[in-house]
């Protein structure tokens, strides 16, 4: 395994380091992935205190073959300077996974028929969006992923918090989560430039979310015939079996390029969960953990057998 530093976007103004992780076998093109982050300010491993998921899925898939790129998140390294524009997850994410596709295409060491997206949580709402816009992969691979709205799921874990602690923390975040209904109410008759002048968040707007929801993850799955791996885990308290999972096998059931593996031990960074409570969440990641090599055995497997 070899890793090389890289900078996605170079030249840009919004530059961001990264990591061109590579098998040892490169006496031909390999198959490669573009890792794309969840929601928040996130660096290259997609750290979450003593988890770095990221970096676990680059350096086994290196191991079976597969090169990987993956780089800070442009909020983790420009956040000051992205106050000062209209937030959209195309800004945010789509574009800089886009320059990390065209990287490899770029890199003769690269098969460009034999890159792959792999979305993780928000990174695999957008998985299919970003490549109907440009990423233009060979497949598409989402972790973690939902055929929810964004605004659906801040609603959703605001109460799923206030279903536990104390009483004053229930009552507090079922405050939160009645403010942010209604702040929601309507968002799709607004127009663009109405939603752009409502706050969500400092830096955030209204838009960030109708921009985003305009079309769904099954929206853009039902456009294209490209080979679709779903991966959830069955531990996962942020993005639910019984809901999101459920939701995306019913909607897609149809589709024959479109496979479903469900880890049942397994939480949302797809190593063994802890805890099975949102409330827990600072507990559960704050143990060392490492994504086991089965999920790593099926993303290979999923790429390499379309060799």
């Amino acid at each position: 395994m070899k890793t090389e530093d890289i900078t996605v976007g170079l030249n840009t103004e919004y530059p961001l380091k990264g990591k061109l992780t590579l098998p040892d076998d490169l006496n031909s093109p390999v198959p490669a992935v573009v890792l794309v982050h969840g929601s928040g300010a996130s660096n290259m491993d997609e750290k979450v205190m003593k988890l770095t998921p990221f970096r676990d899925l680059a350096e086994g898939l290196a191991e079976r073959g597969i090169a990987s790129i993956r780089y800070d998140k442009r909020t983790y390294v420009h956040a000051r300077k992205m106050l000062k524009v209209t937030a959209t997850v195309r800004f945010e994410t789509i574009e800089d996974a886009i320059l990390a596709a065209d990287m490899l295409r770029n890199d003769p060491r690269i098969d460009p028929q034999r890159i792959y997206i792999v979305g993780h949580s928000m990174g695999a709402m957008l998985a299919p969006r970003i490549d109907a816009e440009g990423g233009s992969f060979a497949g598409i691979i989402m972790m973690a992923g939902t055929n929810f709205r964004l605004e659906d799921i801040v609603i959703r874990q605001l109460k799923q918090g206030a279903s536990g602690g104390n009483f004053i923390m229930k009552k507090l975040i079922g405050l939160e989560s009645r403010i942010y209904e209604k702040k929601f109410t309507g968002l799709y008759e607004m127009s663009d430039e109405e939603a752009r002048k409502k706050s969500f968040a400092p830096g955030m707007s209204l838009y960030y979310f109708k921009e985003m929801g305009q079309k769904t993850a099954v929206d853009y799955l039902r456009e294209n015939d490209k080979p679709v791996l779903i991966m959830q885990g069955g531990r996962d308290f942020q993005v639910l079996p019984e809901e999101d999972y459920a939701d995306l096998k019913k909607q897609l059931e149809t589709r024959e390029n479109v496979t479903f593996k469900l880890y049942p031990s397994l939480n949302h960074a797809f190593v063994e969960a802890i805890y099975d409570d949102i409330l827990k969440a600072s507990r559960d990641y704050s143990v060392e953990r490492h994504i086991p090599e089965e999920v790593i055995n099926d993303i290979a497997q999923f790429i390499n057998e379309r060799n």
